[in-house]
């Protein structure tokens, strides 16, 4: 693998080189001003790209997986009754999580392609009139398919259904790339991490905690210890943590929060829908679908290429590692082998996408795959030499 290419997996995404200047910082004082002066504009900062005015942002030395954790422990006890919905490896797998903690989880299925079913979780809560579900689960952009469910028309099924569960949102692969609004969408956490958006190395979880989600560590008796909400909060009382903090990735945050700021968060949503749009232009012109079932669902962040009938995904991906030094997503779970995946989110540009779609071309020719060499391209680079390109980015 080429370390001068970009890659083109939907996290960890490629980093600006002022992003890993700024993880790569001398030593400080944790428990002193100075760690202050880096800790909390990366903390305001992420209140505005969740687009939160009250509750608290945690920053936890982790990845969503750890994010994932921390919300059910600090909320809810053993034996609780949770709704999801299952319709991808990473909603799966925060299932199999809640399982594997005690949890009593109502599970609704929905193909891999498929988003989030808002009606049929609507009609579970109504159902629920006793109020035994405490929380509900949602993916936001599910990685392994490329689809991104409506979080508002969740909130607007549970709010019909009068139900007070907590809503828990995993936006990993949407969170600081795609439009998340969680004061408006009534999100009580939401879960991210540093290596996609953010354009950072994985190693923070980053979550938005609402007041209520924060009450309900009260009466919640799931064991935590590293991921203590009230450790956490305490030390940031006392201006720091309750252990060591990873500090260059806290100040990478504030720095890669100032570059989306300075791009403008509006333009760096508008820039990633071009991204994908284009993306998706060029699987049209190599005659194959993408995985999401419908225009609405498309992510932004994002695009499963189903393979064509005798052909196999992961052959895509292989190659193009092996023989051009460029990454690209598997398929995983149910879609293992039925597709790659192209990610298209974080510092990415339209010159860089081409080179990724280009690639991609050549190994699906190089396989024999019935695809004509350019017709993706000049498919992408129609559509982009006819939209605005985004602003260039003020240097953070």
């Amino acid at each position: 693998m080429s370390l001068q290419n970009p890659v083109f997996i939907p996290g960890p995404t490629n980093m600006p080189e002022s992003l890993r200047k700024a993880c790569d910082m001398p030593t400080i004082d944790h428990r002193s001003p100075a760690f202050a002066a880096v800790f909390q504009p990366a903390v305001a900062g992420v209140k505005e790209v969740l687009g939160m005015t009250a509750g608290e942002v945690l920053l936890l030395p982790s990845t969503g997986t750890g994010g994932w954790e921390a919300a059910i422990s600090n909320t809810l006890s053993p034996g609780d009754k949770i709704l999801a919905a299952r319709h991808g490896m990473f909603s799966h797998r925060w299932i199999d999580l809640c399982q594997r903690h005690g949890l009593d989880v109502q599970i609704i299925e929905a193909p891999w392609g498929e988003g989030c079913p808002a009606d049929a979780m609507g009609a579970a809560l109504a159902a629920d009139t006793d109020h035994s579900i405490k929380a509900v689960l949602a993916t936001h952009n599910e990685t392994a398919t490329g689809v991104r469910s409506d979080i508002a028309g969740l909130r607007a099924a549970m709010d019909k259904a009068g139900h007070p569960a907590l809503l828990m949102v995993d936006g990993v692969s949407s969170i600081a790339s795609m439009p998340f609004e969680m004061d408006a969408w009534g999100v009580d956490i939401a879960v991210a991490g540093s290596q996609k958006g953010f354009m950072l190395p994985a190693g923070l979880a980053i979550l938005g905690v609402s007041p209520k989600a924060l009450a309900a560590r009260d009466s919640a008796t799931l064991p935590r210890a590293y991921f203590d909400f009230g450790d956490m909060l305490k030390g940031y009382a006392a201006g720091g943590y309750p252990f060591t903090p990873p500090v260059g990735l806290i100040n990478g945050l504030a720095a890669s929060i100032a570059m989306l700021k300075a791009e403008g968060l509006d333009n760096v949503y508008a820039r990633h829908h071009r991204l994908a749009e284009a993306t998706r232009r060029a699987v049209g012109g190599w005659g194959l679908q993408v995985c999401a079932a419908r225009p609405d669902l498309y992510s932004d962040t994002v695009t499963g290429v189903m393979a064509p009938d005798g052909f196999n995904g992961t052959d895509v991906v292989t190659l193009a590692a092996s023989k051009y030094g460029v990454a690209f997503g598997v398929g995983l779970g149910e879609v293992a082998g039925k597709l790659f995946r192209i990610g298209h989110l974080g510092s990415l540009t339209d010159v860089m996408l081409l080179s990724g779609l280009a690639t991609a071309e050549m190994c699906m020719a190089d396989l024999g795959w019935p695809v004509k060499l350019g017709s993706g391209v000049a498919a992408a680079q129609e559509y982009l030499r006819g939209t605005a390109a985004e602003p260039i980015a003020k240097a953070a």
